[in-house]
């Protein structure tokens, strides 16, 4: 009989004791260009993230140019007084970096991503990208073209519609707010390489601009290194723009935007509420995500797993414009599809989800599952140097304090179950929601008219 051989086993890996983490600080300085800057060491990170912000809102455009600030983002890697646009995506790609740039309505951003081996000539491209950017007529006029392009693609995507439709419908027509952050057919195609030019010479310079980098800056002489760069970016110093308040409509109506045919509803139901800077916003995060956030949500567990009558449902907050003296705002906002034909029963379930949390509020198990899942794996959220540089960014753009994430997640921890239900009551009240449906308005308007949750208006799909 053979004997059976044996084995030795290495002894299992055991968890070490956890350490404390919390959202790294910044360190603030100012070049002598006026250029502010926040830069956090992150040992390691051999990736290193810049983000510039650029004083330059939606708000800023001159009228009829909707969409001459993403022009304009779009342009910078378009070459530079030394480079022309292939020039300079091959220095990019020859430094191994990656640079975007988008607007919105706070203001302009930039991102800068480069191996740290590389940072000098990676922030020197950057710089002049700031500059002395070409805005050649040639690529802005190809710019343009592409962003009309994308305009009829957009509009054809439920989920874009109903945002257009929602901002249409939340915010005054003259408000730019209540128009496509990216503009509109008609206005970008009245945009060319003078207009451009006009917007940054009016609104791009180092005194109103911040610069975040974050990564393993061991052995850089960043001081030195910066002020080489970034450093010799010039321009006039500003007064601060007078920012007029967020104002908005809430009053609970239905637009429905017809799409004969459609197989699907998409819907998106919101309203405007408080900004980070409002004491109530950790609890409204927290109560928020117990509502929409996962897929254990309260609105999931209906009307996916309990009805099946969507792949799912998330509730969100998404800051529009933040101030500390009151003016500013979050979107908060309800987002799925659901098949046509339960379009009205998904909504009374989904008012059903809302009232009920109304009258028996949030259990305490809900509560410590999204305390769990929101600042139990922030640590994992933050292993990047770019996911760091974001939210600092983030917090510059919104003009809140280095510390603002560290304290929220030291917030979220402390709130209990009866503020976060308060908060998501106040933020989701059933008569002050504003719901755009996009589909089939023959086969959903009658239903969704019987459940009497606002009038019902039927605008025509472009």
């Amino acid at each position: 009989m053979t004997e059976l051989a044996t084995m030795d086993f290495h002894p299992q890996p055991q968890a070490g004791d956890a350490k404390p983490w919390a959202f790294p600080a910044p360190e603030r300085g100012t070049l002598d260009n006026g250029l502010t800057v926040l830069r956090c060491h992150r040992p390691g990170q051999q990736v290193v993230a810049v983000e510039v912000l650029l004083d330059a809102p939606l708000e800023a455009e001159p009228a009829g140019l909707d969409g001459v600030a993403t022009i304009m983002a779009r342009a910078f890697s378009e070459g530079t007084d030394k480079h022309s646009a292939e020039e300079f995506a091959a220095e990019l790609e020859r430094c191994g970096a990656t640079l975007d740039a988008h607007a919105d309505h706070p203001g302009v951003r930039l991102s800068l991503e480069v191996p740290a081996s590389r940072l000098t000539k990676g922030l020197g491209l950057l710089a002049d990208a700031l500059r002395a950017p070409a805005f050649a007529d040639s690529e802005v006029e190809r710019l343009v073209r592409n962003r009309l392009d994308e305009i009829p693609h957009e509009l054809a995507n439920p989920s874009r519609r109903a945002a257009k439709e929602l901002s249409k419908e939340l915010f005054p027509a003259s408000a730019r707010m209540s128009r496509p952050r990216q503009g509109t057919e008609e206005t970008v195609a009245g945009i060319d390489s003078a207009a451009v030019r006009a917007f940054y010479e009016k609104h791009v310079r180092p005194a109103t601009a911040t610069a975040v980098v974050v990564g393993d800056l061991t052995g850089v002489d960043l001081d030195a290194l910066l002020g080489d760069t970034l450093g010799a970016w010039t321009g006039s110093s500003a007064q601060p723009r007078p920012v007029p308040p967020v104002v908005a409509d809430d009053t609970g109506r239905v637009v429905i935007v017809d799409r004969p045919g459609a197989v699907q509803t998409q819907l998106l139901i919101g309203r405007i509420g408080a900004d980070r800077h409002d004491r109530v916003w950790p609890a409204q995060v927290l109560g928020t995500y117990c509502l929409g956030g996962t897929l254990t949500s309260r609105l999931d567990r209906v009307l996916r797993e309990e009805k099946g009558y969507t792949y799912g449902v998330r509730a969100f907050g998404q800051v529009l414009r933040s101030a500390p003296d009151g003016t500013g705002a979050a979107m908060l906002a309800i987002s799925g599809s659901v098949d046509t034909p339960n379009t009205g029963p998904a909504l009374e379930d989904l008012w059903t989800v809302l009232r009920t949390l109304a009258a028996d509020g949030l259990t305490d198990d809900e509560r410590d599952v999204a305390v769990q899942n929101l600042v139990g794996v922030a640590p994992l959220k933050y292993e990047t140097a770019a996911a760091v540089a974001s939210t600092l960014a983030d917090q510059v753009e919104q003009h809140l304090p280095d510390h603002y994430q560290a304290d929220l997640y030291r917030q979220l921890a402390a709130t209990g179950t009866v503020e976060a239900t308060a908060a998501v009551v106040n933020a989701f009240p059933v008569d002050r929601l504003v719901t755009v449906l996009v589909g089939d308005a023959a086969q959903i308007k009658a239903p969704v008219e019987a459940l009497g949750i606002g009038e019902v208006t039927v605008v025509t799909a472009e």
